[in-house]
């Protein structure tokens, strides 16, 4: 079991790398093949990997080509930021639920040593 102290240092070590994310997207870089012909030839040919950035915006999906390299690369690391900000938040969530049962935990401790030591429960034993 994680002290007091090292759970509050946890969780500012959280808030200070979800501080440094500079950019990220929600969604998922997915590959999308065509199949098309050429001319002149008969049969099809599969063409691509084009990929396109998707997300979920209410009831719709949302999707934006990625046509560059640089633009690829780029998704990839705001998807992968976004990943790991979720993560963080969850932490953060569980160490906060953590401490929480802990402060609520020694409080009920405190209060039950106080109440045996009060004068007024010694004059009525």
């Amino acid at each position: 079991m994680k002290t007091i102290q090292e759970i509050e240092s946890r969780r500012n070590a959280i808030l200070e790398e979800i501080r440094s994310i500079r950019s990220m997207k929600r969604g998922t870089i997915n590959e999308q093949y065509f199949k098309g012909s050429l001319k002149g030839k008969k049969g099809t040919v599969q063409r691509g990997p084009y990929y396109v950035l998707s997300r979920r915006e209410g009831a719709k999906t949302v999707s934006q080509r990625l046509i560059s390299p640089q633009e690829l690369q780029g998704a990839k690391q705001d998807v992968a930021a976004y990943r790991r900000f979720v993560l963080l938040c969850r932490e953060f969530e569980q160490l906060t639920e953590r401490l929480g049962e802990w402060e609520r935990h020694t409080s009920e401790l405190t209060e039950e040593k106080k109440r045996h030591r009060s004068p007024s429960n010694r004059i009525w034993k």
